[in-house]
């Protein structure tokens, strides 16, 4: 797996570039982002990471080859934020844009975010999956107990 954290942080498009192709002529294929990668950076409002795999992705051509991961949920903004479907539809219009990409192999909720019932959430990413937009969802940085409380919504919602 390459994690995209770095790419707009430490390094550059050219460099960011110069490691995917590295990674890929390697047959490696797996690249983890999220929206909010490196917005932490002097003058970057997120959104840096994706952009640049989105121009690799359309510079090289080679999307077909790759599982694209990327996350929602951290801070963009005042607003941008959380995990409401309002937020998350909105998100992931912007994440696929900076991709450069019809889809997102896996999108995955970077946080738990308590003030959004997981039913809203699960409901707001099965709408992705079922748009074509998002071929599976994940989780990041949630207690075991509640990741298995958004596992039993989700069967509860199939």
């Amino acid at each position: 797996m390459l994690w995209g954290q770095r790419f707009g942080w430490t390094a550059d498009q050219e460099q960011s570039f110069d490691l995917l192709d590295a990674y890929v002529d390697s047959g490696l294929e797996f690249i983890d982002t999220a929206d909010v990668y490196s917005k932490w950076k002097s003058g970057n409002v997120g959104g840096e990471s994706e952009t640049i795999i989105g121009n690799w992705l359309k510079q090289t051509k080679k999307r077909d080859k790759m599982i694209i991961a990327t996350k929602v949920g951290k801070p963009m903004g005042d607003t941008k934020k959380g995990l409401s479907k309002a937020y998350i539809t909105q998100a992931v219009e912007a994440s696929l844009i900076r991709l450069n990409t019809d889809y997102i192999d896996l999108y995955q909720s970077h946080e738990d975010d308590p003030n959004t019932p997981l039913e809203e959430t699960l409901s707001a990413f099965t709408d992705l999956i079922k748009q074509g937009k998002v071929r599976a969802i994940g989780a990041s940085n949630y207690s075991g107990a509640r990741l298995q409380e958004a596992l039993d919504v989700s069967a509860a919602i199939i």
